[in-house]
């Protein structure tokens, strides 16, 4: 298939997209461009720190670098990893990457003297007999598929701030001038709100939960989708919230001696050990007893009928024996059951999920790292509608009217974004409602 770099939306080739690799043909320059969407990247070299790049295989920062270089001499012969000689020019050469072109996101691989014997140390050098291939492999490819797959269907923040002062801002546009700063931050709030409820920014984590009975709470958290453990068959069985449990803010250390005016409350200055420049005035703290009962309730709850009767009441097995009446739905389920503990910043989980494998799935903001500050091309038009409203709606002087309008322009792209990320398909829909007439449903 044919790519058109200078004129189309992609710049990779086929090769590049799909295997990871690049390979360019020798002819005496001392630097040659690649065009991958993602940026070729290297770290300091730890033999020469702060000085030259970590381009040798035996430098222990080789393995930061985001690529291998591999060199052959053409024809049928095999690559092999670039050591600093291609066999035929004297010499040691050593290679760095500069990225000439941040629009492009295109990166050069510059080859250099790194003999420190010679007398042109750190200069740019022609390493590569004329002819000969250079290739460059990405190491994403290498191990579980290149971060960028399926990358064409989003548009990037930068992008998105570029084509908007293109489109709607300059002489003779609703928006006169418009710094780039006031667009960058509009359109990063406007990612912001549409990750909540309409952008596709959905993560997930596999986790183990530990004897402790918590996990820690993503970096990137803003808020959960579902939490499910999985049996083994690999099916997902939803583990829900509940209001059975909490896990209180702060734990005051107390004693038994109520009568006294502080109320049984423990401060350091009673003489705990503990030293006063820590805590001073400030109450001590105790573990939560509350915590420690939840984390202790028997595994099997089955077993535990008549001592937990009135508590599970509502379970699915328990039900059918005719020994309870009026099911609690948020009860009537045996997966298990979880809180969210802001306190430690984790989730904790009911003692028959112990050992248990789980799916965590949350959403971001779609602002905590790079490669999230993307949005889809579905809603690239809500986004514009966003960033034109709230810098007319902020700016002083813009008729209501104009206003008025952009707001409900804005309404109108949300809406269309929102219909089109729903995917919905009628083949699928009308697969599912095939069962609409039947009586029963498991």
């Amino acid at each position: 298939m044919a790519n058109s770099p200078n004129n189309g939306l992609i710049n990779e080739t086929n090769e590049q997209y799909y295997v990871g690799h690049q390979a360019r043909v020798a002819d005496g320059s001392t630097s040659y461009t690649y065009t991958f969407d993602e940026v070729l990247t290297m770290a300091d070299s730890a033999l020469t720190p702060n000085l030259f790049s970590s381009w040798d295989p035996t430098d222990p920062n080789f393995m930061l670098n985001n690529f291998d270089l591999m060199i052959s001499t053409g024809g049928l012969n095999p690559y092999v990893l670039w050591n600093g000689n291609d066999g035929v020019i004297p010499g040691v050469f050593g290679f760095r990457v500069s990225n000439f072109n941040a629009t492009q996101d295109l990166s050069t691989i510059e080859f250099f003297d790194s003999d420190p014997a010679s007398g042109t140390f750190g200069q740019a050098a022609n390493a590569v007999t004329t002819g000969y291939y250079i290739q460059v492999r990405l190491k994403s490819q290498l191990v579980d598929g290149a971060p960028n797959y399926g990358d064409y269907q989003y548009t990037s923040i930068k992008d998105i701030v570029n084509n908007f002062l293109i489109g709607y801002v300059g002489t003779g546009k609703i928006i006169q001038n418009a710094k780039r700063s006031d667009v960058m931050f509009h359109a990063k709030r406007g990612l912001q709100e549409f990750s909540y409820d309409t952008l596709k920014v959905m993560k997930s984590q596999e986790l183990t939960i530990p004897p402790t009975l918590s996990v820690i709470i993503p970096q990137d958290y803003v808020n959960y989708v579902q939490m499910s453990w999985i049996d083994d068959n690999g099916v997902k069985r939803i583990i829900y919230p509940t209001t059975l449990t909490s896990n209180p803010m702060e734990k005051p250390l107390q004693d038994n001696n109520i009568t006294t005016s502080n109320y049984g409350f423990s401060f350091p200055s009673e003489g705990y050990g503990i030293p006063m420049q820590d805590q001073f005035g400030e109450n001590l703290e105790g573990t939560s007893m509350t915590e420690e009962r939840w984390a202790n309730t028997p595994a099997n709850l089955q077993q535990q009928w008549d001592q937990f009767g009135s508590i599970w009441a509502g379970r699915r097995d328990w039900g059918l024996l005719g020994q309870r009446y009026g099911l609690h739905p948020e009860l009537a389920q045996s997966n298990g059951w979880f809180t969210i503990n802001d306190r430690d910043g984790k989730f904790s989980f009911s003692s028959n999920l112990r050992g248990k494998l789980i799916i965590l799935e949350y959403i971001s903001d779609g602002l905590a790292y790079d490669e999230d500050a993307k949005v889809p091309k579905m809603a690239e038009e809500a986004l514009y509608m966003h960033i034109a409203y709230s810098i007319l709606a902020g700016r002083a002087g813009v008729q209501e009217y104009v206003v008025q309008r952009f707001k409900k322009d804005r309404r109108a792209a949300l809406r269309n974004a929102k219909i089109r990320l729903s995917n919905i398909k009628l083949d699928e829909f009308v697969q599912i409602m095939r069962g609409k007439s039947k009586w029963i449903k498991y």
